[in-house]
């Protein structure tokens, strides 16, 4: 078999599985899809594949070309297991912001890096128009195809499918769905396709409290990484969304370690936000109410930052 028909049909139908122990009593019932089990070990993999495959079919992206992206970490590593597998060079602009291991695992993968210094470690507003604006020059560059995540309709697409998964899983009896924005990406995909089925589906985003501007609020910093870029995302669609959620940073960091602890899930930040803002729409919703929700991507991409490391 071709690289082609193992690692890019490894992508999808991810477990879903049932919190237990890190949900209280007289609370909805929360389940989680496993991004993880994505080959990088996200859910990015399932966008980066829409983008890649769709600017191959109408000729933006040709042999030879180099794919170019600013990200968190998540989205970069994503596109270089793509083009690994298809053949292309990748060249990734990203930040000491991020962890190490995600800079490692791009690098991993064969992708070169170029690092906007961050404030202090920091995401902040300006940090990502810093980054998208180092992209946008070496995107100048002959041969180049610049994916351009955030303003990339084609990733709407790639979460379709997730959407599908959800619904069947539960029996067509999914609630509400509950997921932070980044790109806004995976929660537009998600919930296009679960409104589709039922319009009551109740679609909550979560984002950063410390930068809670799809809430009305003013941009900050925050430690949430991939998530809350200080401004509202090109993507972004709000007839599709019922509620903002906003959650701190160090609830999030609690939970995600409370997962790990309590439920055996290892999952990063955003997760344990995803987590926080799903257990209090469950509280409201009451215990015969069925919530959706995500395991955005493995704790093995945060050992060294402080949300694991001793």
């Amino acid at each position: 078999m071709s690289i082609d028909s193992t690692i890019l049909q490894a992508i999808g139908n991810t477990s879903f599985v049932q919190l237990r122990r890190v949900v209280p009593p007289g609370c909805a019932k929360i389940f989680a899809k496993l991004e993880w089990e994505n080959p990088t070990g996200s859910m990015k993999d399932r966008a980066a594949l829409a983008m890649i495959s769709k600017a191959e079919e109408d000729g933006r992206l040709k042999p030879g070309d180099t794919v170019l992206e600013y990200t968190g970490g998540s989205t970069g590593i994503s596109l270089a297991l793509i083009c690994v597998a298809k053949g292309y060079a990748i060249h990734i602009v990203s930040s000491d912001a991020f962890s190490r291991e995600k800079l490692n695992h791009m690098t991993a993968f064969g992708a070169k890096l170029t690092l906007v210094p961050s404030e202090g470690g920091l995401t902040t507003k300006k940090l990502i128009l810093d980054m998208v604006e180092a992209a946008r020059e070496f995107s100048k560059q002959p041969h180049t195809f610049w994916t351009n995540q955030l303003s990339n309709a084609d990733s709407i697409a790639g979460y379709y499918p997730l959407g599908e998964e959800i619904w069947s899983e539960t029996n067509g009896k999914v609630d509400a769905f509950v997921h932070c924005a980044g790109t806004a990406a995976s929660s537009r995909g998600v919930a296009t396709i679960l409104k589709r089925h039922n319009p009551r589906v109740r679609i909550v985003v979560v984002e950063p409290a410390e930068s809670a501007v799809l809430s009305g609020g003013q941009p900050g910093s925050h430690k949430i990484e991939g998530v809350g870029i200080g401004y509202t995302p090109p993507l972004w669609e709000p007839s599709l969304v019922d509620e903002i959620a906003a959650v701190r940073t160090d609830e999030a960091k609690a939970m995600a370690r409370r997962l790990a602890r309590e439920e055996g899930l290892f999952a990063g930040t955003s997760s344990g936000a995803n987590v926080v803002a799903a257990i209090r729409i469950g509280e409201h919703l009451g215990p015969d109410a069925c919530i959706a929700t995500l395991m955005v991507d493995s704790g093995l991409k945060y050992l060294s930052t402080d949300v694991y490391k001793q």
